[in-house]
């Protein structure tokens, strides 16, 4: 007998090796840590009761308006430069940040009495918009290719993502609105931090994935143009941009304005917390109904634009608080369903080094388009009511609707295996969506 041979384990047959985790199991139990984070980090005790404390300390609907344009202002200047951060220094590092802003943004909404403190808040809930918007995303797509070597599963991943998000925002809306009911709405923002602190200790346990680092290292003047090519790039990205802008600014208007049509009808405050629990809710059903559509199928995509403006419709006519709650839920849900469709399409089409700088970049214009949006909406408000305002998001809503129809037929005419997702673009990466970049 050789020495090898006999310095070799036995085996017994009677003891099987256990199968090696599969790639799904090991993804999910790396994101364990992040799902942790996200539904710590949506406890918003505050938020329910937001626009209830705001008339408290004197907003009116054109003050809030211009608090709202304050912080949407804030979210370009940093987002890129975040997004670009992320990509050259750590993911997990940038989301952290964002924890930190939004912990200071509850603070200073807790202590304000008045229009301009509370708006500084804001400002600090805008950097915290500015250093989360793609980077969760990105670091959720990067994870699931080192882990199955495919983006396939993204949809699923977000997916969920955004139903652990949802279900802490629903629970924090019905609790923040029996704590306000209780105590007083000061206390619900308070109330928040631990929440906040606890997220971040849960993020520091997550192993971020390292694809961005593969790269060879460029210069930053390089890498900010090769972003900024991505975003702005026609006929590659744009169309894809364009719809999602606009999706983006139904979803963020109908959030910070929806429950303005509860103060225009004087619906008891009672109303308000299942109100905004409903919104809530909107981003776990958007994430069940991602992975049912494509973007490739027009017919699909025309019954989700007539939906959308329908319910546009309805709240811009109906003077009744369940029915136009109910239309600005199904509003959100769809416009929130096309953001993750749209999402995964973008990064599929973008190698990692630049995948948060680009998801920042489309959201950087997002909030450029909302600033202005929310200024006239809520002078419109103030001088003939935000049920007239409301015919602003009818034409929002029709004109993503006919964008993303077409953009839907260029993707029907898509040739490959993956039709419907549009190809990487030139000069980044010239392998389809299963390789690993």
């Amino acid at each position: 007998m050789s020495t090898t041979t006999a310095l070799a384990p036995t085996v017994s047959p009677a003891t099987p090796i256990p199968p090696a985790p599969s790639a799904t199991s090991r993804l999910v139990r790396r994101l364990l840590p992040l799902h942790a984070a996200v539904l710590l980090q949506s406890v918003g005790l505050w938020v329910p009761v937001e626009k209830l404390f705001m008339n408290e300390i004197g907003f009116d609907p054109a003050s809030v308006g211009v608090m709202a344009a304050a912080y949407a202002a804030v979210v370009p200047l940093i987002e890129v430069p975040s997004g670009i951060l992320a990509d050259r220094w750590s993911r997990r590092g940038v989301l952290l940040l964002g924890i930190l802003a939004l912990l200071a943004s509850a603070t200073i909404g807790g202590l304000s009495h008045s229009v301009t403190t509370y708006t500084v808040g804001a400002m600090f809930l805008g950097a915290y918009f500015a250093l989360q918007s793609g980077t969760v995303d990105a670091v959720v797509y990067d994870t699931v290719l080192e882990e199955t070597g495919s983006g396939d599963a993204f949809e699923r991943r977000i997916g969920r993502i955004r139903m652990i998000e949802s279900a802490g925002l629903v629970s924090s809306a019905l609790l923040g609105g029996w704590l306000a009911a209780v105590t007083s709405p000061r206390l619900t923002y308070f109330l928040t931090v631990p929440f906040l602190v606890a997220s971040a200790v849960a993020l520091l346990a997550f192993r971020e994935p390292h694809l961005h680092e593969a790269a060879e290292r460029t210069s930053l003047r390089t890498h900010v143009a090769t972003t900024y090519r991505a975003v702005t790039q026609r006929g590659c990205l744009l169309p894809l941009v364009g719809v999602m802008v606009l999706t983006s600014l139904l979803v963020n208007v109908v959030f910070e304005f929806g429950p303005l049509w509860l103060v225009a009808l004087a619906a008891p405050a009672v109303l308000f917390g299942p109100q905004w629990a409903g919104l809530m809710s909107s981003f776990g059903l958007a994430g069940l109904l991602a992975g049912r559509l494509r973007l490739g199928d027009p017919r699909g995509m025309g019954a989700v634009v007539a939906a959308m403006l329908g319910s546009s419709v309805v709240m811009a006519t109906v003077r009744d608080a369940v029915v136009v709650t109910a239309a600005q839920l199904v509003l959100a849900v769809l416009a929130l369903m096309l953001g993750i469709l749209l999402t995964a399409r973008l990064h599929d089409a973008v190698p990692s080094a630049i995948r948060s700088g680009v998801a920042s970049g489309v959201g950087m214009f997002s909030w450029i388009a909302f600033l202005p949006f929310a200024l006239l909406f809520g002078y419109v408000s103030k001088q003939v009511g935000v049920y007239a305002a409301g015919w602003m998001i009818v034409a929002a809503t029709a004109v993503a609707g006919v964008l993303l129809v077409r953009l839907s037929l260029s993707v029907q005419g898509a040739s490959g295996v993956h039709a419907d997702r549009p190809l990487a673009c030139a000069g980044w990466a010239a392998a389809p969506a299963t390789a690993v970049r």
